[in-house]
């Protein structure tokens, strides 16, 4: 049984202290990563188009993440009777930020890059916080070595927006340029794009785009019906998945804090359900949950959503691999 962190030294309550991601190490020298999850914060969020506030995403991410750290030794889970993320077999550890340079998108990008190609070297799984969705784009360049050696990446999105734009006023690493993006690499095997809505950021055009690039789309409704056996039956088993979850994915009635809210999402365990089958269907190799805005949400709620989630899909697929 995990035993309490309480009865060893400081109790460390989730208010006290320094706000790592669930209160993890900090590791601040990236050539010395022993862990098997690393955290990385990205707090860019040039790349946006309208409401901007997400590079305040990663801080608000990690003080939220506190709530979810009691020193359990893990987090028991009565319907799944099991502990995920067991403190004597899940190492994580917390690597501060990449190093973001104001109005230089390309600098900070590459920096992010590094700080994932580090993370993959070190043979952890890379957890990105956001940020604006723009982040994801050094994220998946930072997998051609790694899948060089490992083979293909299928990237499964969970976003109220196709983030398909080719290429718009001259700017093709924006946060609607991403997924059209990873679909150009050929170490990306395919897309599943999931609770794409309403009106999108994407025109006609790249709809038809991301589906003669290999994309199979569905949008909240769709999924709702299908069920959601029948939507992990559509994404290809026993791949390797990159998983990039936009926070207004979710609906702003959850997630309010976020700067392109679109009315018609998910809830909780819906995405839950889907990562947690995710995690059983194939290997997950890479996260990044991104468009967290807390000035937007003054309750917490949507930083405290994005920890949550980022918690659990942790916790399963560290529990998936050791299955």
């Amino acid at each position: 049984m995990s035993e309490n962190a309480y009865d060893k030294g400081r109790l460390n309550l989730p208010f006290v202290g320094i706000c790592t991601f669930g209160k993890s190490p900090y590791v601040a020298d990236w050539d010395r990563i022993d862990a098997d999850v690393a955290i990385l914060g990205a707090p860019f969020d040039f790349g946006t188009q309208w409401r901007a506030g997400s590079r305040f995403g990663p801080r608000s991410i990690r003080e939220a993440s506190t709530l979810f750290a009691f020193g359990h030794g893990g987090a028991y889970d009565h319907e799944d009777d099991v502990t995920y993320l067991p403190a004597e077999k899940v190492r994580m550890v917390d690597l501060g930020d990449a190093d973001i340079v104001h109005t230089d998108t390309e600098t900070s990008h590459a920096n992010i890059e590094q700080g994932v190609r580090r993370i993959l070297a070190a043979g952890a799984l890379p957890v990105v916080l956001g940020g604006d969705h723009s982040v994801n784009i050094p994220c998946i360049n930072a997998f051609d070595e790694d899948c060089a050696k490992n083979g293909p990446i299928h990237v499964v999105q969970f976003d109220a927006h196709l983030d398909f734009v080719d290429v718009r006023h001259g700017v093709r690493n924006g946060h609607g340029n991403p997924m059209r993006r990873a679909a150009e690499k050929d170490y990306v095997s395919g897309l599943s794009q999931l609770g794409i809505r309403n009106v999108s950021s994407t025109a006609r055009d790249g709809y038809e785009d991301a589906r003669a690039m290999g994309s199979d789309i569905l949008s909240v409704r769709q999924i709702r019906k299908l069920g959601v056996e029948a939507v992990l039956e559509r994404i290809p088993e026993a791949r390797r998945y990159y998983v990039t979850i936009d926070i207004d994915g979710f609906d702003p009635s959850i997630a309010p804090g976020t700067g392109t809210p679109s009315h018609g999402g998910f809830i909780y365990y819906e995405v839950l359900e889907l990562l947690a089958g995710l995690a059983k269907r194939g290997r997950i190799v890479g996260v990044d949950l991104v468009e967290v805005a807390p000035d937007y949400d003054h309750t917490g709620g949507t930083a405290i959503l994005a920890a949550q989630v980022l918690m659990n899909l942790i916790g399963r697929i560290m529990h998936a691999r050791e299955a």
